[in-house]
């Protein structure tokens, strides 16, 4: 849970600035969207495999480029 607590002399637009700032930085909001729905632990293995060939082909994609300018 983030808590963010107004400090002396702070405005209450800072505090919220803060308090996004927190958030971002506890992944908060990526864990909702990612906890939304249901998804059976098929549909997450799939996704897991679609995200490892999805950096693999980048790392490819990197190491290439690398090679012809490097």
């Amino acid at each position: 849970m983030t808590i963010v607590e107004l400090r002396a002399g702070e405005s209450a637009e800072s505090l919220i600035k803060r308090f996004r700032r927190k958030v971002t930085q506890d992944r908060i909001f990526s864990e909702l969207k990612k906890r939304r729905y249901f998804i059976t632990k098929g549909e997450q293995e799939r996704i897991a495999k679609r995200k490892g060939i999805r950096k693999a082909r980048q790392r490819r994609r990197r190491m290439a480029r690398r090679q012809r300018y490097g």
